[in-house]
């Protein structure tokens, strides 16, 4: 399978960086005993988040500035807001985390602590490998809980495959269809960074990240770094 990241993307950002990790053979079943054990996990991940929130204005952080920027660089849904943006607005509010799957509670939980968007899907739901770029308009999407088509608007950024858009306006909202559930066995994880300063804290999120997955799933990822001289990565 191909992680592919189109040249529309980074005419946009050019100084960005997606951070891929590839997984395979796990079990994300959920075992409500070890709830304690990822409800701690997000606790954590939420109070170090308070290092990039303002405290008086969780919007005016310099953290969500950019990614509110970034959005402003393609045609979005009214509303729109980059994922990191609604996990830090909920620690502002002081709003509690709950598990959810193993796997999402491990990225939301490294997402948190080191303010960046973080996203993963089903490998084995992805048709034909996953692609980052710009929107034709119409590809097909069905978000979580939705029976109706929301597809993707023209100038839109989205992940996609043969399919359809799979994520959203970066990563605001995912589709049902490759959303990483309790049967998932192999995924795609993936953190956006869109200038240096978030590449770097990206490198250490998912190192941390990978280290979390080991020592819960016993299972060891491959990490790989796409940008602009080097956009595509044959997942193994």
């Amino acid at each position: 399978m191909k992680v592919t990241v189109d040249q529309a993307f980074w005419d946009l950002f050019p100084t960005a960086s997606i951070t891929v990790m590839s997984l395979y053979g796990i079990d994300n079943t959920v075992d409500e005993a070890k709830d304690p054990y990822f409800k701690e996990l997000l606790d954590k991940g939420a109070k170090r988040a308070w290092e990039f929130i303002d405290e008086e204005n969780y919007t005016q952080s310099e953290f969500v500035q950019e990614w509110r920027q970034a959005f402003s660089k393609f045609k979005t849904k009214k509303g729109a807001r980059s994922s990191i943006e609604a996990l830090l607005k909920r620690v502002h509010q002081g709003r509690e985390f709950y598990p959810i799957n193993p796997l999402v509670d491990l990225y939301n939980s490294v997402s948190m602590a080191y303010a960046l968007p973080c996203g993963g899907e089903d490998m084995d739901k992805l048709v034909g490998g996953l692609s980052l770029g710009q929107a034709k308009g119409g590809e097909p999407f069905f978000p979580l809980g939705a029976e109706e088509d929301a597809p993707a608007l023209e100038g839109e950024i989205i992940y996609y495959d043969q399919e359809g858009a799979v994520c959203r306006c970066l990563n605001w909202r995912e589709a049902q269809r490759t959303m990483l559930t309790e049967e998932t066995k192999d995924a795609v994880l993936v953190i956006e960074a869109i200038n240096e300063e978030q590449a770097s804290r990206a490198r250490e999120a998912m190192i941390e990240l990978h280290t979390k997955i080991v020592k819960y799933f016993g299972v060891s990822g491959k990490i790989s770094y796409l940008i602009t001289t080097n956009p595509i990565l044959e997942v193994e």
